[in-house]
């Protein structure tokens, strides 16, 4: 049976599907809603969030262990979140694509480019492994016992060994499971939910990071040249922030062309402030 007819099938076999706003909650447009709702929070309140963040490493600047657990608890959870995302969904997300007569093909949608590989994605964990080493490690140990080889290089194996096991658990996401989870509440479809709620709020601890360029001292630019240049730069790296926390619901819209207007959409607070210099004031100080 041609891939047509089985999508032709599985259409008909298929609930109906939800129309008008109800479509933005639907699974299939999650990142869509991501995408929104980032938006919202980028206008109301990242600005205030950061500025807290930006408060705990004046902390930790003056010692204080307080602000050092709680950056570490916060790298912790930028560490942990997309993981756990990645197995409360896999299940669902590939039954779904199953039930459409489709499945996954990491090159056919275009995964296998440099900003999907999994280095990029390993990299990038071990720098926040490293954060939350610092973070965590101090608050823990102590710089006396951080210092000490004893304790900081059996912390940095297994920090590196964890995120060789957490980066595999996130990319196995786009390979189809061959049979059934064994747990129960893999299979029940609460899990998924909780696997999007993860997704959802590694998201928004990415943004906070990403609303801290608001916040630099940064005069409109002076010329056309220096316009463009820094507009190309903020894209550059509103991508590299972006991508890594949403890459599982592009793993079903990257071919969407609405999807790059969204994610343009939700950046664009940050990008247009930082672009003509609209800097963020009432820093909250620890």
């Amino acid at each position: 049976m041609s891939r047509r007819k089985t999508r032709k099938q599985a259409a008909q076999n298929s609930p109906p599907a939800p129309t008008g706003f109800a479509r933005l909650f639907s699974e299939q447009n999650r990142g869509l809603l991501l995408d929104v709702l980032v938006f919202i929070a980028n206008i109301l309140v990242m600005q205030i969030l950061s500025a807290f963040v930006i408060g705990l490493f004046q902390g930790v600047s003056a010692e204080n262990q307080t602000p050092k657990l709680l950056i570490g608890l916060i790298f912790l959870a930028m560490w942990l979140l997309p993981a756990a995302g990645a197995v409360l969904k896999r299940w669902h997300f590939h039954q779904r694509l199953k039930q459409a007569g489709q499945t996954f093909d990491a090159d056919q949608t275009k995964l296998g480019g440099c900003l999907f590989n999994p280095i990029f994605y390993f990299c990038l964990n071990l720098v926040i492994t490293s954060a939350v080493l610092t973070g965590l490690g101090d608050a823990l140990f102590g710089k006396k016992l951080l210092n000490n080889g004893g304790i900081f290089v059996p912390l940095v194996i297994a920090g590196f060994i964890l995120t060789v096991v957490q980066t595999f658990l996130i990319y196995r996401y786009f390979s189809a499971p061959k049979e059934p989870p064994r747990s129960a509440f893999l299979r029940d479809p609460r899990s998924a939910l909780l696997g999007d709620l993860c997704i959802f709020v590694n998201m928004m601890l990415f943004q906070v990071f990403w609303n801290m360029l608001t916040f630099a001292p940064l005069s409109p630019p002076g010329s056309v040249l220096e316009f463009g240049g820094r507009l190309f730069f903020l894209c550059f790296i509103a991508l590299l922030v972006y991508f890594p926390p949403r890459m599982f619901y592009l793993a079903e819209d990257v071919d969407r062309p609405r999807t790059w207007l969204t994610m343009l959409l939700a950046n664009s607070p940050v990008i247009l402030r930082v672009l003509f210099g609209i800097g963020a004031s009432g820093m909250t100080m620890w």
